[in-house]
């Protein structure tokens, strides 16, 4: 089948392209290496460098690449920033999102996959959280989301397209950069490798869901397959951030440290955990990489030098020797 990976230079994308490679699929990727990096696209495929904001070059893309099916993870992802500037956030996240479905109903695309976020759901009421729980964000990032959730539902009700949702939970794994793509589990990894101590915002006993990144490039592929929907990503399963930091210092052989705590940020919520049975029933996908292994295989990744090139990349995070 012929795909277009948005924001395939990204990390989640960069696993996604090889996985869609190693199933037969003809792949080409459009990001603007704002947070991507080219590095990370295998060679042999096409990479656009647009924005999304950009329509008619979007439409150029789209047009010419022919996808049959179109995954959609590019986005301005990063909560602070989102507060910070929520008019770029809203460009990105909603603007360029109906800049792609627009390209994608006129140019015949038949399947839309779009990479969304537990920020949509806000502060859970009950855990783990069912996709049929009330979504009340608490940041411009994840109320772009959302609204984005919106339109792919609005095409896929009215316009043709068959769309697929996929909440993600707290993403992690090789590729992820605590200068880039932000996350915890990045930042943890980028400091551990130096010998320093992880720093931690708030108590360390607010929780998150995280997922490996191998296990999201499986749900995509999935997706693919599936009925169109609404669909969580996650382990169900919390885990604080003081276990991370335990489990971090442990596979580091540095037990002795202690983390370093500093004031809670804004926009971020207390816990969190996402109900992945729908998933599992639908989709016949369930999260194969627990959080220790995961956390060897980055700590693998970051000490071999946080390679980028797409083939070294994808090995590690496979927990294959480079």
């Amino acid at each position: 089948m012929r795909t277009l990976v948005t924001g395939g230079a990204g990390f989640v994308g960069a696993h996604l392209v090889r996985a869609l490679l190693d199933a037969g699929h003809t792949v080409a990727v459009l990001d603007d290496l704002s947070a991507g990096r080219a590095e990370r696209v295998p060679a042999g495929v096409p990479l656009y460098q647009i924005p999304l904001e950009d329509r008619t070059a979007v439409d150029r893309v789209v047009a010419e690449a022919r996808p049959q099916a179109v995954f959609h993870l590019a986005a301005q992802v990063d909560v602070q920033t989102a507060l910070r500037d929520p008019l770029q956030d809203l460009a990105v996240n909603v603007t360029g999102t109906v800049n792609l479905l627009e390209a994608c109903r006129k140019h015949g695309v038949e399947r839309v996959i779009y990479a969304s976020s537990a920020a949509v759901y806000g502060a859970p009421a009950a855990l783990p959280l069912a996709e049929e729980a009330p979504c009340r964000p608490l940041s411009p990032y994840g109320a772009s989301k959302l609204a984005a959730e919106g339109y792919l539902w609005a095409y896929g009700q009215s316009l043709g397209l068959t769309t697929t949702i996929l909440r993600y939970a707290n993403v992690y794994g090789p590729g992820q950069e605590a200068r880039a793509e932000g996350g915890v589990v990045a930042s943890f990894a980028a400091r551990i490798v130096q010998g320093q101590p992880p720093r931690i915002f708030g108590s360390g006993h607010q929780t998150r869901d995280f997922i490996y990144v191998t296990d999201v490039a499986r749900a995509n592929l999935a997706a693919l397959e599936g009925p169109g929907g609404l669909f969580n990503v996650g382990t169900g399963q919390e885990a604080s951030i003081r276990e991370l930091a335990r489990l971090f210092l442990e596979e580091a052989g540095l037990a002795h440290l202690e983390p370093v705590f500093e004031a809670a940020r804004p926009g971020e919520i207390e816990r969190s955990a996402l109900d992945p049975r729908r998933a599992q029933a639908q989709l016949g996908w369930t999260p194969q990489v627990d959080l220790r292994e995961g956390v060897a295989r980055t700590l693998a990744w970051a000490r071999a030098g946080s390679p980028m090139e797409a083939d070294a990349l994808c090995r590690l995070a496979g927990g294959r020797p480079r």
